[in-house]
């Protein structure tokens, strides 16, 4: 069975995961303040959370691009789609709150990468 459609999206996730840790870890107010959330030094470690779980989700995502079992590579798109999913929904709860209509776009791509994991995970029914 060929999942290429699937492993593509695994490698470009892995891509993003990877630099947006980066910039967590490098420059941890940046991200935030694309959306109008300022971090004070002290609460760097907020940014250094997430950029651990973003390098979690690119090893995850990288090491799953490779794998053929169609099983495995249900629980690792359905594992994404969990996390992307439950990420715009407080993004939306934020923005609800008062976050920047900034963080709107971040809820767009995050609705179209559950999109694409939920439609390529299909395949592997």
């Amino acid at each position: 069975m060929n999942h290429k459609g699937l492993r593509v999206l695994l490698v470009v996730h892995g891509f993003i995961t990877a630099a947006a840790g980066l910039v967590l870890t490098i420059a941890p107010s940046l991200i935030p303040s694309v959306v109008g959330i300022y971090l004070v030094p002290s609460a760097y470690v907020l940014a250094y959370l997430l950029a651990g779980a973003e390098f979690g989700f690119s090893v995850l995502s990288f090491g799953g691009s490779r794998l053929t079992d169609a099983r495995a590579l249900r629980l690792i798109a359905w594992t994404c789609i969990v996390f992307h999913a439950s990420s715009g929904v407080l993004e939306l709860y934020a923005y609800a709150h008062g976050a920047s209509v900034a963080i709107v776009g971040n809820l767009v791509a995050r609705v179209i990468i559950v999109c694409l994991f939920g439609y390529l995970a299909g395949d592997l029914a």
